[in-house]
């Protein structure tokens, strides 16, 4: 069966929602739900005194139902016999005065009660006549009942088309329902397929009251004998008694957060709000914030204090160190900018006093790359301080007029035009723009002592944290010259320094240009 994601979701949310909870309204549904067993062992407590009240009530209601039942089944069951054997007798001989004599008795003992016996043409041969409620025809000896506002009314069919009419009104029937003996109030009535007759009103039943409700069949066409009576009330004792137990289970949470609000929770906020607030350098004060009543909170304080104050002694240490460091940095910087120097001014002398013209070449070249290496870390000695990175276009600036001042006599032709944008490169990226510049200008003018080179950088729109660099000359075309150079000398050199800037060098034979992507960090 596989497991959707939701059902994990749904499982966390709960907790999720829990966790987001301030942890005052967190106290305060523990502490509820804590004492929640405690309330409702009181409430269970009053509802089972008022159950076994109940019991009480609902046994002697059994009892009274059963009785009144019993009597009244027997006396209307004993008068459909009655009817019966009377209508049968009279339908043969309507004369027969005997039987509605007997008859007339039996109905006399019970007050209010009346009768009618009718043949088949329907005319009353015993007893009373009056209006039936219903005047349907029934089948021999079938008994049928009727319950109106007032009464009872018993029908029972006759072999040959008459029938046997019996009322009794409601008073009558109540009478003879009462259970004997002392009962409680208590109300009656008859029911029948939805029809209902009251018998006794329940007096004193209020909105409040509760009522117990025992229904017995009388076996006398679906009709029952309902007996009620009023439960245990539910008093104002009562509730005021369970309005009680429910404010005090409130108001014990409620005591019991308040506690952990002033003992803990406050003092907590206070001393959060102290950290937050804290800067760098500054020890904490926890006594600004007023008494800690938790002598643990005024330990975690304390502890806090101590640490802000090793943080401000290690701060003060690391920012004399870092004074120390940058100070020895720019001594080293300054030693290794003359030691260039100095270099730079050996190369120069001892080019002057070069027998050949080969050997001034020679010195030529390699001045011209000790001055790359020295612009370069000339200008990362001058932004030290920002370590922003160093400007590409004043670099490789000063490095295309150090190449025009280094350049042989046979050269004095050579022009070096820059289009470069503003950008920042870092030092080992503009160390390896330097070398590789050198490389390609002197490959340029041994092709072509009067060369003409454009050098141009520009960012790529589709890359921010990179920039195209391109070197461009006539002198750079595919030639027998420019082959012989680069894979006799230029070619590794010029290779190796475009590994070291991570990127491809390409060269287009038929416009004489060099490309590579570099790695840029910024504008100026």
């Amino acid at each position: 069966m596989e497991i959707s994601d939701e059902e994990p979701r749904a499982r966390l949310r709960p907790a999720a929602a829990l966790g987001a909870m301030p942890t005052g309204a967190k106290v305060f549904l523990y502490l509820i739900l804590s004492l929640l067993p405690l309330a409702l062992i009181a409430l269970f407590t009053t509802l089972q005194s008022t159950r076994s009240a109940d019991t009480d009530t609902r046994a002697r209601l059994r009892i009274a139902a059963s009785e009144g039942s019993d009597v009244l089944r027997d006396l209307l069951v004993n008068h459909v016999g009655q009817l019966s054997n009377a209508l049968e007798t009279l339908e043969a001989d309507p004369h027969d005065a005997p039987a509605c004599t007997r008859l007339a008795g039996t109905f006399a003992t019970t007050s209010g009660a009346r009768f009618a016996i009718r043949d088949g043409e329907d005319r009353v041969i015993c007893g009373q006549n009056f209006v039936s409620a219903a005047q349907n025809q029934l089948q021999p000896r079938q008994v049928r009942t009727g319950l109106t506002e007032d009464g009872l009314t018993l029908r029972i069919g006759g072999r040959r088309g008459g029938s046997a009419i019996a009322y009794y009104p409601a008073a009558a029937l109540a009478s003879i329902a009462q259970p004997s003996g002392f009962v409680p109030e208590y109300g009656a009535a008859l029911l029948r397929h939805g029809d209902r007759l009251v018998l006794r009103k329940l007096e004193g039943a209020g909105p409040l009251d509760r009522r117990e409700t025992v229904a017995n069949d009388l076996g006398l066409d679906g009709v029952e004998l309902q007996m009620s009576m009023l439960g245990t009330p539910i008093t104002s004792p009562m509730i005021i008694n369970t309005v009680v137990l429910v404010l005090m289970w409130l108001a014990a949470a409620a005591i019991s957060w308040l506690v952990v609000d002033i003992l803990l929770i406050r003092p907590l906020r206070r001393l959060r709000a102290s950290v937050g607030t804290y800067q760098p350098g500054e020890v904490l004060d926890i006594k600004r914030f007023g008494e800690m009543p938790a002598a643990e909170i005024r330990e975690l304080g304390d502890t806090f204090r101590e640490i802000s104050r090793t943080v401000k002694e290690h701060e003060a240490g690391l920012a004399e160190g870092l004074v120390r460091q940058t100070k020895l940095t720019r001594e080293v910087h300054h030693r290794v900018k003359n030691n260039l120097q100095v270099i730079a001014s050996l190369i120069n002398f001892h080019a002057r006093s070069a027998k050949s013209d080969e050997a001034t070449e020679a010195y030529a070249s390699i001045q011209r790359r000790v001055d790359a290496l020295a612009v370069v870390h000339r200008h990362h000695y001058a932004e030290l301080e920002e370590n922003r990175g160093l400007d590409v276009r004043s670099v490789i600036g000063e490095l295309a007029a150090n190449i025009r001042a280094t350049a042989p006599e046979r050269a004095q032709g050579l022009g070096v035009t820059l289009d470069i944008s503003p950008v920042l490169v870092n030092q080992d990226v503009a160390i390896a723009v330097a070398f590789l510049l050198t490389e390609i200008v002197e490959l340029a003018m041994n092709c072509h002592p009067a060369a003409q080179i454009r050098i141009s950088i520009k960012p790529i729109p589709d890359d921010e944290h990179r920039a195209l660099l391109r070197v461009s000359s006539p002198a750079l075309v595919e030639s027998p010259a420019l082959e012989t150079l680069v894979e006799s000398r230029y070619g590794r050199i010029i290779g190796g320094l475009a590994r070291q800037l991570r990127t491809k060098l390409h060269h287009d034979p038929l416009t004489g240009a060099y490309e590579a992507a570099i790695a840029i960090t910024g504008k100026p």
